[in-house]
């Protein structure tokens, strides 16, 4: 059995974690769970990240990551409304083939809100850095028009939500969308 190198086992440690927070949250994720299921031992886990903040930090980091990355690999070459299709198609796709990349976005929405009510700005100023590099993505393929990205960003943030509480495609609160944002059948649990 070839051992991992420490940025693979990082690495390794950064996708379990985007699971685990995905689903419980900051609060509700143990690093015992993150540790578990990635089979190292807690202190080896500690040895890879100071300590949970740090792993919270990577994983929500990494998500914003995977979107901007997302939004760019679509629209590459495109532009106006073929971009914006293209980005919708694919985070659609995304969201629905993993959807702990969606959970994940939204505890990390949750995570800021309550770090900063306690007064830390670290993980909300990273986590705002990290949304502003996605909404450039957006933004330059949309032509850099504040309108429509402003708009693109509006949907994307009502499909998380809508999605987060379950709806079903074929739920008349998705026919108000754009037909790319609908994506009928693909949103389905």
């Amino acid at each position: 059995m070839v051992r991992m190198s420490a940025e693979e086992r990082r690495e390794s440690v950064i996708r379990a974690a985007m699971s685990e927070f995905a689903r419980g949250g900051y609060y509700g994720t143990s690093t015992e769970a993150i540790a578990k299921r990635v089979g190292v031992s807690q202190p080896y886990l500690f040895r890879l990240f100071p300590g949970k903040k740090a792993i919270f930090l990577a994983a929500a980091e990494r998500s914003m990551e995977v979107t901007r990355r997302t939004f760019e690999e679509a629209s590459e070459g495109l532009e106006g409304e073929e971009a914006l299709h293209a980005m919708a198609n694919a985070y659609t796709k995304v969201i629905a083939e993993r959807p702990e990349q969606l959970l994940m976005q939204m505890q990390t929405y949750v995570a800021v809100a309550a770090a900063e009510q306690a007064g830390d700005q670290e993980l909300g100023e990273a986590v705002r850095a990290g949304w502003m590099r996605v909404w450039d993505a957006v933004h330059l393929p949309l032509g850099a028009d504040m309108d429509e990205t402003t708009t693109f960003m509006a949907y994307g943030m009502l499909v998380n939500c809508l999605v987060a509480m379950g709806f079903p495609s074929d739920h008349r609160v998705w026919e108000g969308l754009y037909p790319s944002a609908r994506a009928k059948g693909r949103l389905e649990k």
